[in-house]
C-alpha cells in the first residue's frame, strides 16, 4: 500500500495511478478533489499528519 497523497479523501499514488489508466489519461479522482475543495468541503489541515 502506498502512502496517502489526499488525506481528506484517502486516496493513494496507486489509487490515482490507476484512475488515470482507467481513465484514458485523465484523473476523475483528482476532478472530485478539485470540485470537493471548491465547495468547501475539503479538510486537509485536520486530516493531514503535518497540518497541510
Amino acid at each position: 500500500m502506498s502512502d496517502f497523497i489526499c488525506y481528506c479523501f484517502e486516496h493513494t499514488e496507486d489509487d490515482i495511478r490507476a484512475d488515470v489508466l482507467a481513465n484514458a489519461g485523465r484523473s476523475e479522482i483528482l476532478e472530485k478533489i478539485v470540485a470537493a475543495k471548491s465547495q468547501g468541503s475539503c479538510q486537509c489541515a485536520e486530516k493531514h499528519p503535518e497540518g497541510r
